[in-house]
């Protein structure tokens, strides 16, 4: 379903022998060097989604090749980068363009029963590929809006486990954030009991950093 132009909604993508799958192995990420952070916010406060990185660290607003007090990040996965192709492909009908930048890049954040995310875009990144963005567990609504302005007009969408939503091109700088999660909807087979959001990104960045 295009929510708008370039932004892709494809509701149970991910079967759920895969969706338990990936809770696995984002335990298994969370639980090494980069562990799982609230980031503190430049204006003050904490974010309340927990976050961990792959590939590069993300921090408000800047990517790092190393963790805080130093030690590299954690590589990015070969399969998620596998998952991002297929994503993309199932989104637009054709894979990432030969030559594109390479998805580089996952955060892996983490919903508890209180947790939220406010209006921002993703414009950290030296590339405008697609962001692949892959909802587990609980279910929670997004809310997709414009380009100019953190206010209307925005679409509400209601993501679940296993559900895949794709946004780029005339979308890929649109602002959105989760006002809500929803506890207690996750799956049984997930193994979860709040919410996982996967978010895929090409950085565009040179190997050796910034």
């Amino acid at each position: 379903m295009q929510v708008a132009p370039g932004a892709v909604h494809l509701p149970g993508w991910l079967p759920p022998e895969r969706q338990a799958a990936l809770v696995g192995r984002c335990r298994a990420w969370a639980s090494g060097p980069g562990g799982m952070r609230h980031h503190a916010m430049p204006r003050g406060g904490r974010m309340s989604v927990a976050m961990t990185s792959l590939g590069w660290f993300w921090e408000p607003f800047s990517y790092a090749r190393t963790l805080p007090g130093g030690g590299p990040v954690p590589p990015f996965p070969d399969e998620l980068g596998e998952l991002a192709a297929r994503a993309v492909e199932a989104a637009y009908g054709a894979p990432p363009a030969d030559g594109a930048p390479p998805y580089d890049i996952a955060l892996v954040n983490f919903y508890g029963a209180d947790a939220r995310m406010g209006m921002h875009q993703d414009r950290d990144e030296a590339a405008l590929e697609p962001v692949v963005s892959l909802s587990l567990g609980d279910t929670c609504v997004f809310r997709f809006g414009n380009t100019e302005t953190r206010t209307r007009p925005y679409t509400d969408v209601e993501l679940r486990s296993g559900d895949l939503f794709v946004f780029g091109g005339p979308s890929r700088l649109a602002y959105h954030g989760v006002p809500r999660t929803r506890p207690g909807t996750a799956p049984p087979g997930a193994g979860l009991e709040g919410r996982l959001n996967i978010t895929l990104r090409a950085s565009g960045l040179p190997a050796d950093g910034p």
